[in-house]
């Protein structure tokens, strides 16, 4: 499928500089010295929701109330941070820098590189009893596409997911006595999706050439778990939706998801299978006839800058749709 020229040019147009950057690079193919990509990275910086957000940046890297950087939702600090790695921001910028060692020093449990939703006054970290993996993934992701990749301390949230981060369908053994056994919501006999899919996201965020066989192993396995779901079915029983929510598009997501950001994940890990299919034709029969998607979903009213307006022609949606479906051939 290829873009039409007015939808072609709608994207590319000045007032939303991520969207104009990320078209120019995964519509286009623009080399990354062109002078006009050159140009429109470092306008993301300079006007739209990426300096807004700045705009409203504590002196200490937070946003809001710096101790409720994950419950003040979607306020807070770790939800700045996410949209900000989604929107292309430079990860060579002080303020961006500073987020990020806020969000590790705040978040990140110590002992074993999970990320927390409360800070620990005691080790002065990310309290252990309350890493979640749908932070994990979220943060790990977003620290890799904001540069820290190899830092330790990614690498060790990087190990988190690999060998904490289960993939369970309903149908295995209880399991020996391990730290997360008690966390029902996340690792009950079903894995929660959510923290599947993110975890998946920050795995793929790594370069090929960089993963471990270890990465690559669990990558293989979250991506069956959402394959035998056919991405938002149940397993089981595949003429029922077990995420119906899911059909429905947005941008920014948070912790939860949708069809179209797990195909796109499913895409940049090059992934081919039936399974797809049915999610692919749902995204295709949501296009409108003059080329564009509409957003479906939003968490406006609860951002401290909102992205796009609900019910209307969306340049996000519409931007990873052609990415989605231009690259499954």
């Amino acid at each position: 499928m290829n873009v039409n020229d007015k939808t072609l040019n709608w994207l590319l147009e000045e007032n939303n500089p991520s969207v104009r950057y990320y078209t120019m690079t995964y519509l286009l193919g623009a080399e990354v010295n062109h002078s006009e990509l050159v140009e429109a990275k470092k306008q993301i910086m300079l006007s739209g929701a990426v300096k807004e957000i700045l705009d409203f940046q504590n002196d200490d890297g937070s946003w809001g109330n710096p101790d409720k950087f994950y419950t003040m939702k979607y306020k807070g600090t770790a939800w700045q941070l996410l949209i900000l790695a989604e929107l292309g921001a430079d990860p060579e910028d002080d303020r961006v820098q500073n987020a990020c060692e806020f969000i590790l020093k705040m978040s990140q449990a110590s002992e074993d590189g999970g990320f927390s939703v409360e800070h620990g006054k005691k080790n002065d970290a990310g309290l252990p009893s309350k890493v979640i993996p749908c932070l994990t993934g979220n943060m790990t992701w977003t620290l890799i596409k904001l540069g820290y990749l190899k830092d330790d301390r990614v690498q060790s949230s990087i190990d988190w997911i690999v060998k904490n981060q289960r993939a369970d369908d309903g149908d295995k053994p209880k399991l020996p006595k391990w730290a997360y056994e008690n966390r029902v919501a996340c690792f009950s006999s079903h894995t929660c999706f959510m923290g599947i899919v993110k975890s998946l996201k920050a795995l793929s965020a790594i370069p090929i050439e960089l993963r471990s066989d270890d990465v690559k192993t669990k990558i293989d396995e979250l991506v069956e778990f959402i394959l035998i779901h056919h991405i938002y079915k149940k397993s089981h029983e595949l003429n029922r939706d077990a995420k119906p929510g899911w059909k429905r598009l947005g941008f920014p997501l948070m912790y939860q998801t949708d069809i179209l950001e797990i195909l796109t994940i499913l895409i940049d890990l090059d992934i081919k299978d039936k399974r797809m299919d049915d999610a692919l034709a749902l995204l295709k029969s949501k296009q409108l006839s003059d080329g564009r998607w509409k957003l479906e979903n939003t968490y406006n009213g609860k951002f401290v800058v909102d992205i796009e307006k609900k019910g209307e022609p969306s340049k996000w949606i519409t931007l990873k749709s052609m990415y989605v479906l231009n690259n499954n051939k």
